[in-house]
């Protein structure tokens, strides 16, 4: 029997605008304290006579935002004195929903986190119940896992530059850098079937192995791009408008990146050494030679110098897997912690019933333990916290965001700046509303 709602639940239903709008402006009526502790910045309590100081609301629809980013700020003319951010508006419960999916039935959700680099979400969800449940991956998958992962990486980079690039004004090499998109779809049609959401990593591997069309595509897009990256440096790197859009704007000192919890580019390019490609590494990243790109200035510039560097470092990465991968298996050979091989489902009966169990039950970890497995995304640290209770299901699911934890800088950086700024300084902290609502 369905449960009436009562009058006061729909006034309240009807009421949260306003009362939440109302909060987020108490909210930057109450910054000033913060700010003179912090930056010493002293706000006069005169009234303002010639009206130069407004409140205003940038997104949540407006294009500059990259997604549904409400950022409400407070202006002295040009200049932004305080600023909130308001996220929420893509909230999907993502979380709520990997704890009513089966292992293997939630990875497809993680290609809508970050869209712009699904394959690194899928294989940080499969490594992370693979750790939980204790599954050995064979070598010929980790490796391939590693080339997608920097494909997805090179993918993610060229769309920061070229949208970040557009809206400062260039608009040439967004359509330089979607060309190197198109390629990359190619590779990933190829590779898993589907150019964009590629769901293609399984626990304990993947669900196909790479093709001799899918290696020569990479191969060849691989030597090709490292020229074509290096020659947008020759044109960007020596750019007067680039640079004066982007020097000194949005500095963040090391010790200011870390108290904000800021993660991958935006934290290398503050200063701090910090990837859990070498820190912790994982796959076969500690078998093969690259390095971390870092610049001390904490700015604009510096983040967009990390990125493309970093791709040139996925570059010589991917080389050396090609050259490295090996023979075998691309699936763990177990029952009941994977799917079988299509041959087995087909021809014969016990492969058809493993996967029938697998995908109504699927893979179910010890009762009581828990994981936590983190890989370097494009964005920075992207980690899942898993709590298993003996089922098919996780009993908890958490995920740690990198576009989430980078956002709380957002906010500083602005404090200060013109308004004019502030499509260069969301560009620059590179976040995707999928991941951070989650």
């Amino acid at each position: 029997m369905p449960v009436k709602s009562s009058y006061h639940d729909q006034e309240n239903i009807f009421s949260f605008w306003p009362r939440h709008n109302e909060t987020i402006l108490k909210r930057l009526e109450s910054k000033d304290a913060w700010l003179s502790t912090r930056r010493g910045i002293e706000f006069s309590r005169a009234k303002d006579a010639l009206e130069h100081e407004m409140t205003l609301n940038i997104g949540p629809q407006h294009p500059a935002t990259h997604g549904v980013l409400r950022c409400m700020v407070k202006l002295d003319g040009e200049r932004i004195e305080k600023c909130v951010l308001d996220i929420g508006y893509l909230h999907r419960g993502v979380e709520k929903l990997a704890e009513s999916k089966t292992y293997q039935e939630f990875m497809p959700y993680t290609d809508r986190m970050d869209y712009l680099a699904p394959y690194a979400n899928n294989v940080a969800w499969c490594m992370a119940v693979e750790k939980l449940a204790n599954v050995e991956v064979p070598e010929r998958a980790q490796w391939i896992r590693m080339i997608m992962c920097e494909l997805a990486r090179i993918s993610s980079h060229l769309l920061w530059l070229g949208v970040g690039l557009m809206d400062a004004g260039a608009v040439s090499v967004f359509l330089w850098t979607f060309q190197g998109r198109e390629d990359l779809y190619s590779i990933f049609d190829e590779v898993s079937g589907a150019r964009f959401t590629v769901s293609h990593s399984r626990i304990g591997g993947l669900a196909t192995d790479l093709s001799s069309k899918a290696i020569d595509m990479i191969r060849d897009f691989a030597i090709r791009y490292e020229e074509v990256i290096k020659g947008w440096q020759k044109l960007l790197n020596r750019n007067r408008i680039w640079i004066d859009r982007n020097k000194d704007v949005g500095t963040v000192s090391a010790d200011e990146a870390i108290a904000l919890g800021l993660t991958g580019p935006n934290l290398r390019g503050s200063g701090v050494p910090y990837d859990i490609r070498t820190f912790e590494p994982y796959l076969k990243y500690d078998e093969v030679d690259f390095i971390i790109p870092l610049r001390e200035e904490g700015d604009c510039l510096a983040r967009y110098h990390i990125r493309v560097e970093e791709m040139l470092e996925s570059i010589k990465i991917i080389h050396q897997c090609l050259d490295r991968l090996p023979e075998g298996p691309i699936r763990a050979d177990d029952a009941k912690k994977t799917y079988p091989s299509k041959n087995e489902v087909y021809y014969s009966m016990e492969g058809m019933i493993h996967d029938f169990m697998y995908t109504e039950t699927g893979i179910a970890p010890p009762e009581g333990v828990a994981a936590y497995h983190a890989i370097e995304s494009p964005k920075g640290e992207l980690g899942f916290y898993l709590e298993s209770d003996g089922t098919g299901c996780p009993w908890r699911a958490r995920i740690n965001a990198p576009s989430f934890t980078n956002l709380q800088g957002l906010e500083s950086m602005m404090e200060g700046h013109p308004v004019a700024d502030i499509v260069v300084l969301i560009g620059s902290i590179d976040p995707v509303m999928g991941e951070a609502d989650k």
